[in-house]
């Protein structure tokens, strides 16, 4: 579990990490570097699920040994999907990463909403939605096993 008190914000008590997976874990297709070592460093401290419509086909393949569960989505709703995974676990215990227009509601309902800007942009709706905005996906995984960045950025 993550734990973190923010003064103004709140106590962060998470138990999961929901992410996105095209154009935030991954390049047209390709898993970003650093991303593995920081899945398999923050996997003690969160359950990791990541939630894709998988663009480029290639995401069970470039997670599949990573310590996180990867559902493919398919239909119309995208978004209300994956606000829906955070509603299920709990969305008082999620922190959610994305960076796309159907990122946005899941930004929004998760306790932590991160918004990444990676090579494929960030819609403007997700970052609309999110608490925090970080340059890159390393960047806001380093956040999560550095709390006191979060202190810093979200500190009222």
């Amino acid at each position: 579990m993550l734990d973190v008190d923010i003064p103004g914000f709140g106590r962060i008590e998470a138990t999961c990490l929901v992410s996105d997976f095209t154009g935030t874990l991954s390049r047209d297709g390709a898993l970003l570097a650093g991303v593995a070592d920081l899945f398999d460093r923050l996997a003690g401290l969160l359950e990791i699920h990541v939630l894709t419509f998988d663009t480029f086909g290639t995401a069970k393949e470039a997670l599949g040994d990573l310590p996180c569960a990867v559902s493919v989505l398919s239909g119309i709703k995208g978004a209300e999907q994956k606000r829906d995974l955070v509603v299920d676990l709990g969305r008082d215990r999620v922190i959610a990463i994305g960076n796309g227009a159907n990122d946005r509601l899941m930004l929004e309902s998760a306790r932590l909403g991160i918004a990444v800007i990676e090579a494929e942009g960030g819609s403007s709706e997700a970052v609309a939605a999110a608490d925090i905005v970080a340059r890159d996906i390393v960047s806001a995984l380093e956040l999560l096993l550095n709390p006191r960045r979060l202190i810093a950025t979200l500190r009222r």
